[in-house]
């Protein structure tokens, strides 16, 4: 046969047929259902279980994981099961599979009853595999925090209002932990929310639950909505008890303008750099006093002011023209400002806080990669609910992904440091398998033509064995 012949093999006809044979397309989902079995999950919810009802809490809230799990934080996604409940039962250990009316119905009655349950069971997943969220290079671990508006415009549902994006939806506050993005505290708020109220008490909470999951030394992050002197106190009580607690918060400007700082700082400051021609930055420090109120059970009012010194970063930028040389009638004046109470280089504090710009992706996933931009009951009360599972789904997925980055056999294009949940979605959670069962055995048939097959299996073997 010359080199110019081949042979075409070609499909010309082609029948489809349809047996009995079990082959679903969500073989990976047999690891978040170890790692649910790993932490008790069945035990803690199912305490709260009316004696009366026909399925368990456990069974539902595993329902509605499930869909959170594949992609799609709905009540709908449940019709996943229809064609084997068999392999969910007993990839997730339920007895039963409800309906989606039934789900809806048990979910609004549970309501934000077990939502201090499913935060101790996010925390249990860190302690029974052991896992650290990552440090900085300077040995400190980020926590993030952040509202992010969840739209979801022309509907009726409770709690739905105005944001400050202009579009009616939720203004949900989320909290993440580590290099990697775990997500360690989140609270369902109405739109119209500001990002300030109730704020300090949710950092109470995310540093009670930041120290059950590391002992290290901890920097908070937040941007300039939540430049208040109660969350500022805060932080430096905890640090003034002793606490490795530390904090780099935005500084609100309000009614300052930018070009009175520069007057300020212009013949004070003696970092001056030029990135560019007609581009001067300013970066600095100055220091100033706080003042905050702190329980004191002696006053009358039960509070007590109390002013610290706290310094503050600057980094002004003066622009004479743009990047093509095109001269302003007036030089543009940017000016960026910093709390903290560390003692770290001006710039490495700048550093580190444009890093908090990464969070915004963390949302991107939650909202797209999970389906979950949009929640799925009119009652408050059950999304509060549903976002706890989403925060629960949301770390067993980054889990997973993370332990894989572990694997060289895995096929990347580039080297990454965190792998995405839409990755981890696709190519593992969606993993297509066969199975089978004889002499009461179950059999997980992943195929030869996957290239992921491998890190599923050692995967399962890795979250099956707790540490």
């Amino acid at each position: 046969m010359s080199m110019k012949e081949h042979i075409n093999y070609a499909i010309t006809k082609l029948s489809f047929s349809f047996s009995s044979s079990r082959v679903t397309p969500y073989g990976g989902l047999l690891i978040p259902g170890q790692m649910l079995s790993a932490i008790d999950f069945d035990r803690k919810v199912d305490r709260h279980t009316p004696p009366s009802k026909e399925y368990s809490n456990s069974d539902i809230l595993k329902s509605m994981l499930i869909g959170i799990l594949c992609g799609n934080a709905d009540f709908g996604a449940i019709h996943k099961t229809d064609d084997d409940p068999e392999y969910f039962c007993n990839t997730f250990h339920m007895k039963h599979l409800p309906s989606e009316a039934t789900m809806r119905q048990r979910m609004d009655e549970i309501g934000d009853s077990l939502r201090d349950t499913l935060r101790m069971a996010n925390v249990s997943l860190f302690k029974e595999y052991g896992i650290e969220p990552s440090a900085l290079a300077n040995g400190y671990v980020p926590v993030d925090i952040d509202v992010s508006p969840f739209i979801d415009e022309k509907c009726s549902k409770e709690g739905v209002s105005r944001t400050y994006k202009c579009k009616d939806g939720y203004a949900p506050i989320f909290a993440y932990i580590g290099t990697e993005g775990y997500l360690l505290a989140c609270e369902l708020r109405e739109g119209k929310q500001h990002c300030q109220k109730d704020t300090p008490a949710f950092l109470t909470e995310v540093l009670r639950l930041a120290r059950l999951v590391t002992g290290r030394p901890l920097l908070f992050r937040l941007d300039s909505g939540n430049d208040s002197a109660d969350n500022i106190g805060l932080f430096m009580e905890e640090c003034l008890q002793g606490d490795n607690v530390h904090f780099i918060i935005k500084r609100n400007l309000r009614k300052e303008k930018p070009q009175e700082w520069l007057d300020k700082i212009r013949d004070v400051c003696t970092n001056i750099q030029e990135p560019r021609k007609g581009k001067k930055e300013y970066i600095g420090q100055t220091f100033g006093d706080i003042s905050y109120y702190i329980p004191d059970s002696t006053s009358k009012s039960g509070q007590k002011q109390k002013t610290v010194g706290i310094r503050t970063i600057y980094d002004i930028t003066e622009c004479a023209c743009d990047h093509d040389g095109q001269y302003y009638v007036f030089p543009k004046v940017e000016c960026d400002m910093y709390f903290v109470n560390v003692d770290f280089r001006d710039e490495d504090i700048i550093k580190l806080y444009h890093k908090h710009g990464e969070m915004e992706q963390y949302h991107s996933e939650i909202k797209t990669d999970l389906g979950a931009e949009q929640f799925p009951s009119g009652k408050f009360r059950t999304n509060e609910l549903i976002l706890e599972l989403i925060q629960l789904a949301y770390n067993m997925l980054r889990m997973i992904g993370q332990a894989s980055l572990k694997m060289e056999d895995i096929p990347m294009k580039r080297p990454v440091k965190r792998r995405r949940l839409r990755t981890v979605l696709e190519h593992i959670i969606m993993t297509p398998a066969v199975v089978t069962k004889h002499a009461r055995k179950t059999g997980v048939d992943l195929g030869r033509s996957n290239p992921w097959r491998n890190a599923v299996a050692r995967l399962w073997e890795r979250f099956h064995k707790a540490t």
